[in-house]
């Protein structure tokens, strides 16, 4: 097990006992050992003794020993005992959100409520507002998680839809050479409500005999057909459909699954649909089939119905971002604030893989549960930024690799950075972002947004809405007004590439494009694997029509670095 898989049945321990109202000592104990274990990044908890285990930090001799249970069978008796006594219901309302075990518990025991349909009721016929410790306000939150899960439901990120539909085209290509993902994941859709998969073969049957033979999958029986399967994996509850096409119509049928029906419906010169010359005249590649209509090849990505047309009046393929194109990563994090590698481990992994700059951009001092750096913490930085370059550049003189001095500073609740001004002045670039005070209205959000950026040190504007996806809604915003403002004062605007987030919104893309502000792919990596998220931006930044000329991290090193001075110069920082 990883150490966040231990950490996470912790937390779920110390959950459950204060749900049940067990002792507060042994609560304690637990949450503080999932505290402490969240940050330690030294080695995998796993293949650690009971004796190792308690010389770490927060980690008592008891928990210890459940830690080496957890390692060796994913659990331990004591949570087990507490699962066997917990309704399933009552554990799906730990995902709600403004409310803990505690308010759970009463909810449970004093209403006899086991179940988020009852939960549900009990909140539109204003019985949760009458409990003590709740009132009117605690029921409007309860009400409004509930519809934005009701609404999650069935679905999952593009980053788990894809290792699924990996997982059941490897099975299938075991009997059929002609196996493409189609549907939302070839459009790069960041929310995947059906993961469609297309094979080509002669015979349907065999292909049914087949998918029944896969384990991990189970048939809808009732909406399956001889030609399209339909059903679910094992445990997870978002659609799966397996179409089954003639091998001359592999090309043909990938155009349909994967392209909106706005998309197909779109108009030709002619007066006719591209679905038409899709459905009914076999081609070679998706190519043809927009020549045949007399229109503009698009890209799967974009194929939405979203004025990809109009935006192919102006632009054209080759001009949309590619990963080959990102020249730098920008908003990262290291050991010194809560990244799992080293600020070295990350420049160096980075160098390797081709980049010509690293942009660090740790957590700010108000950032306490991120490790925030303390302004001594980001002098120490710095001159360890300052030997590091030097050495790359001794190492290199022709084409030195350089780590770029920036922090992710948190905006304040009235708008302002974090630091003092002479420590935002010793920064390479800022990225601007929110992480607290997150139910805003869209008046205040867009105000503190706005003062943020109104700051002269304000390179980037971070994740805009502070969206998790299928876990949180981000807080509403002005997007005109941000993006209007972003463009008046040069201010770059985020593409979070992490799949949890893909913020800002591709659909808010062209807008920006058609202002003049700049778009910067940034992975948020608190690893040097998350750098590998910014495969998931570039699929959304194209989807926007995100050419590469717009986009930050596309320009090399030295143009990077002319552009922070020159804006420093203009805005009379330095």
């Amino acid at each position: 097990m990883s150490n966040p898989e231990i950490v996470e049945i912790l937390e779920l321990t110390a959950k459950l006992m204060e749900l049940h109202g067990a002792d507060p000592f042994k609560i304690k104990g637990y949450s503080i050992a999932a505290f402490y274990l969240d940050k330690y990044k030294e080695g995998e908890l796993q293949h650690m003794t009971e004796q190792e285990l308690t010389k770490l930090q927060g980690i008592g001799k008891s928990t210890a020993g459940k830690i080496v249970q957890i390692a060796k069978t994913g659990t331990f008796p004591e949570l087990e005992d507490l699962l066997r006594n917990t309704p399933l219901g009552v554990m799906e309302m730990f995902n709600i959100k403004g409310i803990g075990p505690k308010k759970i518990a009463v909810l449970w025991q004093e209403l006899g409520i086991d179940n988020l349909h009852e939960l549900e009721l009990a909140c539109l016929n204003g019985t949760v507002a009458k409990l003590k410790g709740f009132g009117g306000s605690i029921q409007q939150k309860i009400i409004d998680s509930l519809a934005f899960l009701k609404d999650q439901a069935g679905k999952l990120r593009m980053d788990k839809a894809e290792v699924i539909a990996e997982m059941i085209v490897r099975e299938l290509k075991k009997s059929f050479d002609q196996v493409e993902v189609a549907g939302d994941i070839r459009r790069r859709a960041e929310i995947v409500d059906t993961i469609k998969i297309l094979v080509g073969t002669d015979s349907p049957a065999l292909l049914q005999t087949f998918i029944g033979e896969i384990e991990i999958l189970v048939q809808d029986e009732k909406r399956s057909s001889p030609f399209v399967w339909r059903g679910n994996v094992q445990d997870v509850m978002v659609d799966i459909e397996i179409v089954a096409a003639k091998p001359e119509r592999v090309v043909n049928e990938l155009f349909i699954e994967t392209s909106d029906a706005l998309h197909l419906g779109y108009p030709t010169p002619a007066g006719s649909t591209i679905w038409r010359h899709a459905y009914y005249e076999e081609a070679e590649n998706e190519e043809v089939i927009y020549q045949k209509a007399g229109l503009p090849y698009i890209v799967p990505e974009m194929r939405e119905g979203a004025n990809e047309f109009l935006w192919a009046e102006t632009h054209s393929t080759d001009q949309l971002i590619t990963w080959d194109d990102l020249k730098g990563i920008l908003h990262n994090h290291s050991t010194y604030s809560d990244g799992q590698h080293t600020l070295e481990q990350m420049a160096l992994y980075c160098r390797e893989l081709g980049f010509e700059y690293l942009g660090i951009a740790d957590h700010s001092q108000t950032a306490t549960y991120a490790q925030g750096l303390k302004i001594e913490d980001v002098i120490r930085q710095h001159e360890e930024i300052a030997k590091l370059n030097a050495r790359f550049a001794a190492e290199n003189p022709e084409k030195p690799f350089k780590i770029l001095k920036g922090i992710e500073s948190d905006i304040l609740g009235d708008g302002s950075l974090d630091y003092p001004t002479e420590i935002l002045a010793s920064f390479d670039y800022i990225v601007a972002s929110v992480h607290s005070n997150l139910t805003m209205t869209l008046e205040k959000a867009t105000t503190r947004l706005l003062k943020a950026i109104e700051n002269p040190y304000t390179t980037i504007l971070g994740h805009p809405t502070g969206r998790l996806l299928l876990s949180r809604e981000g807080y509403p915003i002005d997007h005109k007004a941000i993006i209007d403002a972003c463009a008046e004062r040069q201010v770059v605007v985020e593409i979070n590439a992490s799949p949890w987030r893909l913020d800002l919104d591709w659909r808010w893309i062209s807008y920006c494009m058609e202002k003049g502000v700049l778009l910067s792919i940034n992975p948020d990596a608190h690893s040097k694997e998350g750098y590998f998220d910014m495969h998931y931006g570039v699929a959304v930044a194209r989807k926007g029509g995100l050419t590469k000329d717009m986009t930050f991290n596309a320009f090399d090193l030295g143009r990077m670095e002319e552009y922070l001075t020159s804006r420093l110069n203009m805005l009379n920082l330095k």
